[in-house]
Parts: C-alpha cells; sequence; structure tokens
C-alpha cells in the first residue's frame, strides 16, 4: 500500500509538470479520466514490476539455489518446484528465505514465468513438511491464478479513481475558496494550495481504495486456500491453516510479538470489527471451514 502511494504521488508530480492539469476542466471530465486511467495503470504496473527487487529489498531475501548445500532449504527449493510443475508453471520460481521470527510466506513477480516464492525462517522452524507443503501450495496457485496481475489491474483501477476524484474535489474547492477578483499572483499561490489538496486527498482516497482492494484479495486467497488443497493434499492445507491459527492463539502472539512486534501487526484475531475492513486475508477459522466443507 505505501508503495502504490508513492508511486501515485510521484506520477501526479509528473502529471503537474507536463501540465496535465489543463484537460480540466477545459478537457472535460472524459478527458481527465482517460488521462488518470493511463497514468493510474502505469503506476500500479511499476509496483508490479518492482515487486521481486522490492521484496528482496525490503526483507532482505536470499535466494535459494537448486543445489544448495543445506538440505533444509535444498527441501524447500525441490518442494516449491514439485508443486510448480504440478500446476502447469511455464518457469520455475525463484526460491527464497529471510530471516525473521514471523510466521510468514508470500508470492509475489511480475508473471507467471518471473515469480518469487520466499517464506522466512520463523516459519520453516515451526511448521511441520506436510504444513509446509500446504502453505507452498497456496503460494504456488498464488502464482498460477495469475493474482499478482489480477491484483494489479484492480489497483490500476482504484488509482484511477484516486487521481481522478482528487483532482475533481480538489478543482471545486479550490472553485469555491477563489474569489472573483483574484490576481495572477493569487492564481499562482493558488495553484500550489490546489497541488496540496490534491495529494491530500490523494492519500486519503487511497486508503479507502485499499479497502475494496483487501475486500478482493480475501475473494483470492479463498481460491488460493483451494488451489493449494489441489496441489499438496486437502489435508495439508487444511492441517497447515489449523497450525496458523495454533500460532494466532493469544499466549503464543503475545511471546513473538515481544520478540518481533511486527508479528502481531496484521493478525485479524481479536481485531476491532472495522481493521477487518483492511485484511487482506479472511479470518483463519472461515477458511479452515470452507475447506473441510469442500467450498470452493
Amino acid at each position: 500500500m505505501a508503495v502504490n502511494v508513492l508511486v501515485v504521488v510521484t506520477v501526479s508530480i509528473i502529471l503537474g509538470l507536463l501540465g496535465v492539469g489543463r484537460y480540466f476542466p477545459r478537457g472535460g471530465l472524459g478527458g481527465l479520466a482517460v488521462i488518470c486511467l493511463i497514468w493510474g495503470m502505469v503506476g500500479a504496473f511499476i509496483s508490479l514490476g518492482l515487486s521481486r527487487i522490492m521484496a528482496k529489498w525490503m526483507l532482505g531475501v536470499q535466494v535459494i539455489p537448486a543445489d544448495a548445500t543445506d538440505p533444509e532449504l535444498r527441501e524447500l527449493v525441490r518442494t516449491v518446484h514439485q508443486l510448480a510443475r504440478a500446476a502447469d508453471l511455464p518457469a520455475m520460481p525463484e526460491v527464497g528465505v529471510y530471516e525473521s521470527e514471523e510466521i510468514n510466506a508470500f508470492a509475489t513477480g511480475p508473471t507467471r514465468a518471473r515469480a518469487l516464492v520466499a517464506v522466512s525462517t520463523g516459519l520453516l522452524a515451526r511448521m511441520r513438511a506436510n504444513e509446509l507443503a500446504g502453505v507452498l501450495g497456496h503460494e504456488i496457485t498464488h502464482v498460477a491464478n495469475g493474482d499478482m496481475v489480477t491484483m494489479t489491474l484492480m489497483q490500476g483501477v482504484i488509482n484511477a479513481f484516486v487521481m481522478f476524484l482528487a483532482r475533481v474535489l480538489a478543482f471545486f474547492v479550490m472553485q469555491a475558496m477563489r474569489s472573483r477578483d483574484s490576481d495572477d499572483r493569487e492564481r499562482g499561490g493558488g495553484f500550489w494550495i490546489e497541488f496540496l489538496l490534491i495529494q491530500l486527498f490523494q492519500m486519503v482516497f487511497s486508503v479507502l481504495g485499499f479497502i475494496v482492494v483487501a475486500w478482493f484479495s480475501r475473494v483470492r486467497e479463498y481460491a488460493a486456500d483451494a488451489g493449494g488443497a489441489k496441489l499438496a493434499g486437502r489435508q495439508n492445507m487444511i492441517q497447515a491453516l489449523q497450525a496458523l491459527q495454533r500460532l494466532n492463539d493469544p499466549a503464543v502472539v503475545l511471546e513473538e510479538s515481544r520478540r518481533a512486534p511486527a508479528f502481531a501487526a496484521f493478525k485479524i484475531e481479536g481485531a476491532p470489527s472495522f481493521a477487518l475492513l483492511f485484511a487482506d486475508h479472511p479470518p483463519l477459522e472461515d477458511r479452515i471451514e470452507r475447506l473441510q466443507r469442500g467450498i470452493t
């Protein structure tokens, strides 16, 4: 979310330097909408293109070579590649690990052929082999389903709305503030006020837009659970989620958060109901129940 906001702000500055503001009001809402859609998509795909690089840089992900000497890491690569072949991926994803006590795994990358699957050392240390297979099957399904690109398209549309609404609202606020007899100097000052209003409104709308993105992400998580069950076995997928549920026990969370404060940052259990709007994963109990009932 932070990277996307940064990209949107950067794109807005570029649009300002290029004088795109002239499309509204003189160019009408249609011209502004087209420009915002193009640049909103550009911003989202820039985020997607940088996803692997950003993940490696921000988390310190170390890519594991296929011929790794450590037997645990070699088995991790073998499992990921086995699941990738079962999912008919066009190329084997990079497999990485990063130092963290957090129980976490993720998949990212611009295409199905250029993906990264990474796990934390905390997850490797706390999960059994069959549970780990369920987690990895879930992440490989994200890659196979093209969820990174799908989420990018969703984010691009949201970015377009954010940029469009921010400019329209800023324009009308300035119209209300501007007096009829404003001179050129006041108009020059008004430009910067309007520019700052646009940035402020973009940040607010970006947060609201993230609620929509998070909802769509939760829908895709259910699909990834179903795919993980097919690739790694339904029971392994259920046991993986149950393992995460055990690790979400309040006593365990408290102990983990003392050692790694970020561990509890996105936990759903015990969170206020409004916080669920921003959760990109559904509650674990719901995911387990769907798998047990065979809902796909």
